[in-house]
Parts: structure tokens; sequence; C-alpha cells
């Protein structure tokens, strides 16, 4: 056990130096952070000097290695916009995407695993074309798609939800939902492939010949056995909807990590992005590894076959 978690960890480690190395590189191509810090009509030599104080007028390598050297000293450096200490600055972030993304998750639990388990019941009839139908629209629409639709409407033309911004729960239900239109759709499908597959096991099948109620059979028998794949991608998915709302929180301006990557990215902000990508790449192998752990721990042979 001990061997495959040292694995698992040095793995991840190395998935982690790899992320730190792409970012870095990436960040570089964009541009020339001086130009967008300098005042309109700054001279060479005041661009020389905004590169000299931030440490880019320095080679690649040496670059990378100095940010490499302060990352382990957990220190994520200075922000060049704000001025501030981006790890700080993430944290201020943080608790506005762990909401959306707790909202999101609930949404997509509430209408996915529903709609799952009507489809794998009523199998091959219209209830489960309808939720084949959802599933695609929810694979095959962009979230920024649904939030723009939903502007549009509910905003626009309703004006019964704000279109932007954060402070109430009204603010929160379009980007919440257009945030968990996919994952919804993701859960939806595993929710109905887990529950035909139990439903079709043995003891399924004994409860029915002893008589007992449709409703008991699928509530107390299939759907708990169906439910921990479900809960176990949930799981993950709450971490990756924190990371991954890039685009739904700058169209609905919500003041979360994925705006504030935008703006990073925006700005030339390389210390915001880099942190940013980074502490998103860390809780997202963090998950990852004690999902593999907790699998090893329920299955032997999981940690033999590793």
């Amino acid at each position: 056990m001990k061997k495959y978690i040292v694995k698992r960890l040095g793995l991840a480690l190395i998935s982690l130096l790899l992320l730190s190395i792409t970012i870095f590189l990436l960040m570089r191509i964009t541009g020339d952070p001086a130009v967008l810090l300098a005042e309109p009509g700054a001279s060479a030599a005041d661009l020389d000097a905004i590169r000299q104080q931030f440490g880019l007028d320095r080679p690649l390598w040496t670059q990378y290695v100095s940010f490499l050297t302060h990352l382990l000293r957990g220190d994520f450096g200075q922000s060049f916009y704000y001025r501030t200490d981006v790890f700080e600055l993430y944290l201020s972030r943080l608790p506005a995407s762990l909401l959306l993304a707790s909202a999101a998750m609930a949404f997509s639990l509430l209408v996915g695993i529903p709609t799952g388990i009507i489809a794998a019941v009523r199998v091959n009839q219209w209830w489960d074309s309808g939720g084949k139908i959802f599933a695609l629209l929810g694979l095959s629409m962009p979230s920024f798609w649904v939030g723009l639709l939903m502007i549009l409407f509910f905003s626009v033309y309703l004006g019964w939800l704000p279109s932007s911004g954060s402070g109430t729960v009204f603010h929160l239900v379009m980007p919440a939902i257009s945030l968990g239109w996919l994952f919804a759709a993701v859960h939806m499908r595993l929710t109905r492939s887990s529950m035909l597959d139990v439903l079709g096991s043995e003891y399924v099948k004994l409860a029915r010949l002893k008589g007992l109620p449709e409703a008991l059979v699928i509530s107390k028998h299939a759907f708990k056995n169906a439910l921990i794949p479900v809960l176990t991608l949930a799981g993950i998915n709450l971490v990756i909807m924190v990371n991954v709302a890039v685009v739904v929180e700058t169209v609905f301006a919500w003041p979360g990590v994925g705006r504030l990557l935008y703006e990073g990215i925006a700005f030339r902000d390389f210390p915001v992005v880099q942190a940013t990508v980074l502490l998103g790449g860390v809780m997202i192998v963090v998950v990852n590894l004690l999902v593999d752990i907790l699998y090893a721990v329920i299955d032997p042979r999981i940690r033999y076959e590793g």
C-alpha cells in the first residue's frame, strides 16, 4: 500500500512540475507586460525600467528557477497589475468561486440524478428519449452560450434576474445554471447507465420475485448502489467547476477565481495567471490522488495492478 501511495504521489508531483513549466512558457508567449503597465507614450528607458523591476529582463531559465524557488517556499509573487500578494488575491476570490461551484453542483445533481433514474426505469420510452435529448443538449451547448441566452431572456426581455454581478441569491441563479448545465447532462448519463446495470443485477431480480413494491426496489435496492459512481464523479467535478468557470464568471462578471484568471491573461499579469493555474492544478491533482488511494483501500486488487 505504501509503495502504491508513493508511486501516485510521485506522478502527482511530476504532473505539477510539467504544469508549472507549461504555464510559465505559455505566459511568456502572450507578450511583454511592460507595454501594458507603462504610461501611454512611455520611452524605451521606461519600459526597460519596468522589466528590470519585475525581473523580466533576465533569461527565461533564470526567471523559471527563481519562480520555482519562491514557489517551493510558498511564495507566489506579487501581482504586476494589482500590486499585491498573489496568494492573498487568490484567497479573496476563492469563496465566490466555491459558492458558484456549490450552487452549480446542487443544480446538476438535482436535475441530473432524477432524470437519469427516470430514463433508466422507463428505458426505451418517451421519458428515456427526453432524457437523451437533454443530455445531448447539455453536452453540445457551451456554458457561455447558455449564459448569454439566459441573459437575453431573463434579464433583457423579462427583467426577472440581474444580468451580472453578485451579492444576492438572484445574482447566483443564472451563473449556477449555466455552469451546471454540462455537468447535469454528465450526471444524467452516468446515473442512467449505472441504474441500468443495477436493475439488471440478480439481487434486484430477487427483490422483485419476493413481491416488493417497485418503488421500494428502485429506491432501496437499486438507487443506493447506482449512486456510488455518481457521487464519486460529483466530488471530482466540484473541484473542476471551481477551476473551469472562467468564461461563465466573465460573462456574468462574477468575482471569482475564473474572472481573476481572465483579468490576469488580459493584463499579462504573469504571477496571477501562474498562481491561479497552479493552485487549480493542485486542487485537481490532490482530489484525484485521494480518490486513487480510496479506491485502493476499498479494492486491494487496484494497488497490485497500479
